[in-house]
């Protein structure tokens, strides 16, 4: 099942977790030291939404969409 949206492409992104441990320097300590970096994965809120996907036709189904093409009204909801 893909974890892209339908509308605009948005999809999964790598990043790192970044563990680090001791106290700042501007806190009075002798500075933060990286432990361990790990992948990750930033996955975008898809909403499966039912919607009109001809709006000449009015036919309308379900698609995976983000909650920013949600909000900006890039979706026409169906009634």
């Amino acid at each position: 099942m893909s974890r892209r949206c339908e509308i605009c492409g948005k999809g999964p992104v790598r990043g790192n977790i970044i563990h680090r441990r001791g106290q700042a320097k501007k806190k009075g300590g002798i500075g933060q030291h990286v432990t361990a970096i790990t992948p990750r994965t930033f996955l975008p809120n898809l909403q499966t939404v039912r919607a009109v996907l001809n709006p000449e036709t009015g036919r309308m189904g379900r698609i995976k969409v983000c909650t920013v093409c949600i909000k900006s009204g890039r979706v026409v909801k169906a009634a």
